[in-house]
């Protein structure tokens, strides 16, 4: 007789997905959560490591993430890293040691751990870290440390360095090379190049102390010191005399060298990627494909260089001839702003410029060409028509982004702070005034007749009427128009407050605060009934953060926040927390397409949650239990490459997820135990996976059922 059950299995085995090996499972949750969008990808990297085929990169916030197939993919790799700001790496045998803003960490497994191995420091700001056998050389805004044990002890090692401000560390044989000097807001700091023969025990100037020193690199006897604004210079006598290479170089930011063979490559904040064939006496500008000159690390992986920038890691298989972007799950962009325009849904970030995606951010596709400037401060959608403000100015679209035309109006360097459509007008807060165009961009009229508006920084609209928020010092003015800017009346002057974002929500105005300036966050909601003439507080619940962004919907107001999300249902008076999922809780900006709620994080690009979650039912009480088994479909669904599942079971018993390939072979459990009644959802990444379909599937008890999920990358 066949043994039916034994087929009933193989097929079951053939219709559930595999996952990889990083997943995060969280259990007894009773509400939905936030999800991170795939995207936009990027953002700064501020070092970069290799370690076999392995490749790690440190990032300004979102601490480190690691490769295992050149740059292909990326995940996060995070655990135990108590600051994710990753100024330095360096690799130490089979440890991997990140120097952060505050504090050194050691993993001795790839970045699946990190463990804190700072004792003796009396200085966290970890700038540079280098390796010479057993020994872990530390620099920092305060000094040289040594390590001899892998970093559970440190000493200072600083005598003779006048300049205590060290930036980089270089080693050749017994020599240690320290590359100091610091930039404030007024002045330079050189104090060039320092030397010490005994393990740092001692150091001596050997030159270059006028000049700020980023970054140094041995070749054979040769010693390249890169500058700040001054280019790089050769010494071949270990430091004793120097000479500058290339000429056309001087005004360079050089950030890192990096040598294979014969090619030495440097890296260039603002120019891109020089390389020299003959030991540096002549440099050739090597940036075809890297469509982000602003470099701050270059790594070589057998002869493949990367290069780390302000917009993520670019590969080169031949010698910097042809850069590609290699940016997949680099989930690190800080996005400034967001957009809507029908499906489209606009992402406007720092210095990585402007994303669109058209599947709900499960897809984001990088629009930024022929824009003049990468800082996207403010993003205006309608139809096909977008525009955006920048630095440097407005730019403007035709086609949904695929070409732009830069627009110039006002004086010629004027940034634009914000944007919005009402009806035939679009209107542009800039540092140099307010400005109104009828023609989608095209031309401009300045509309600040009979007021004080000067430095804009962010205004609301609804149909004609019109509330400015200007600064000309502190405190912030506010004005209000009724009919669309011809004529201004400045309100409430005792409003004395700095301001961040204003929304028109039917007969009331609110009105976000606050700052971070000097690690004092604070930060409030004002309401005004009266087209600003008078305000109140209307901030209970809120944490004293700073609201950055407000969205209006239906009878709804979220606050975007330094602290996360927060949704207002009775006009202000109350404020809840709705950040379930979010890890990353610092909220530029907020927009809504179609059921969905989006946010623009500081530097984890975009995530997305439904508002029925949020604003319907969305507070369930204890006694609020499932009462069926459930097996959702994942979300986002197609996925690339992350995907959320999430189930419920009525009672108490044995929960199995298990996880196959199209073959019906089993590839992984994730999730095999004994949970209690309620709501639960398993996250994953199937970055090492192919595209294609795969399946999954839910067994609890006698209950089995399987959902079919798409991979596309």
């Amino acid at each position: 007789m066949k043994n039916n059950n034994c087929k009933f299995y193989r097929t079951i085995r053939y219709f559930v997905l595999i996952i990889s090996f990083l997943f995060t499972i969280q259990t007894n949750i009773t509400n939905a959560q936030w999800i991170q969008t795939n995207g936009p990808y990027g953002g700064v990297i501020q070092c970069l490591a290799v370690s076999g085929t392995n490749m790690f990169a440190g990032t300004n916030h979102s601490g480190v993430f690691l490769s295992t197939n050149n740059g292909a993919n990326w995940t996060s790799v995070n655990t135990g890293l108590k600051n994710y700001d990753v100024q330095t790496l360096a690799i130490s045998g089979t440890n991997i040691i990140a120097g952060t803003w505050n504090g050194i960490f050691l993993s001795s497994n790839n970045g699946a751990n990190w463990t804190e191995v700072d004792s003796g420091l009396t200085n966290t700001n970890i700038q540079t870290l280098a390796v010479s056998g057993t020994n872990l050389f530390a620099g920092t805004a305060n000094g040289v440390f040594l390590s001899t044990n892998n970093g559970s002890s440190w000493t200072k090692r600083d005598s003779g360095l006048t300049n205590a401000d060290v930036n980089t560390l270089a080693i050749s044989g017994t020599n240690i090379y320290a590359g100091t000097g610091s930039i404030s807001v007024s002045a330079h700091f050189g104090s060039g190049v320092y030397l010490s023969t005994n393990n740092g025990i001692s150091w001596k100037s050997v030159g270059l102390s006028s000049y700020n020193v980023y970054s140094l690199a041995v070749k054979g006897t040769s010693l390249f010191a890169g500058t700040w604004n001054n280019g790089i210079f050769l010494s071949t006598d270990n430091g004793t005399s120097w000479s500058l290479k290339d000429t056309s170089m001087v005004n360079s930011q050089i950030t890192s060298i990096a040598v294979n063979g014969a090619n030495i490559f440097a890296g260039s904040y603002g120019k891109g990627i020089f390389l020299s064939t003959d030991n540096g006496t002549n440099w050739i500008l090597k940036d075809s494909g890297l469509t982000n000159t602003y470099v701050t690390s270059l790594a070589f992986s057998g002869t493949n260089l990367f290069a780390g920038t302000n917009d993520g890691v670019f590969q080169s298989t031949n010698n910097g001839t042809y850069w590609s972007v290699e940016n997949t799950g680099l989930n690190n962009t800080e996005v400034l702003c967001l957009a809507v325009s029908g499906s489209n849904l606009y992402a406007g970030t720092y210095r990585s410029g402007i994303f669109l995606s058209n599947s709900s951010g499960l897809n984001w596709t990088s629009i930024k060409k022929d824009l003049n400037n990468s800082e996207v401060f403010s993003i205006a959608a309608k139809g096909s028509n977008i525009g955006i403000g920048t630095w440097n100015g407005f730019s403007h679209s035709t086609d949904n982004g695929t070409n732009w035309t830069q627009v110039i109006f006002g004086p010629t360097y004027n940034p634009v702070f914000s944007l919005a459509y009402s009806g035939i007008y679009l209107f542009a807060g800039t540092m140099n005034g307010f400005f109104v165009s009828t023609d989608y961009g095209t031309n401009w009229t300045e509309t600040n007749s009979g007021s004080s508006i000067k430095y804009v920084i962010t205004f609301a609209v609804s149909g004609p009427k019109l509330l400015v928020i200007s600064s000309d010092g502190y405190p912030n003015q506010i004005f209000y128009s009724s009919d669309a800017g011809v004529s201004w009346t400045e309100t409430d002057t005792s409003l004395r407050q700095d301001f961040n974002t204003i929304v028109f929500s039917g007969n009331n105005i609110f009105a976000g605060t606050g700052s971070h300036i000097y690690n004092t966050p604070y930060g409030n909601v004002f309401l005004s009934t009266n087209n600003g003439a008078s305000w109140i507080e209307a901030d209970s619940g809120l944490s004293n953060q700073p609201v950055n962004a407000l969205l209006v919907n239906g009878t709804n107001i979220f606050a975007g926040t330094g602290v996360g999300v927060f949704l207002s249902t009775d006009n202000g008076s109350s404020w809840k927390p709705k950040n379930e999922g979010l890890t990353n809780t610092f909220i530029y900006n907020l927009a809504v397409i179609g059921n969905k709620l989006f946010a623009a994080t500081s530097h984890s690009g975009v995530w997305v949650r439904p508002l029925s979650e949020m604003i319907t039912g969305i507070e369930e009480k204890q006694n609020d239990l499932p009462t069926k088994y459930f097996l959702s479909q994942n979300y986002p669904n197609p996925f690339n490459p992350t995907t959320t599942i999430r189930y419920k079971i009525p009672k108490s018993e044995l929960v199995i997820i298990n996880v196959y390939d199209v073959l019906g072979r089993e590839v992984k459990t994730l999730v095999n135990q004994y949970q209690q009644s309620g709501k639960y959802n398993v996250k994953f990444d199937a970055s090492n996976l192919s595209s294609g379909v795969y399946f999954y599937q839910l067994r609890a008890g006698n209950f089995i059922l399987t959902k079919e999920m798409i991979l596309l990358k």
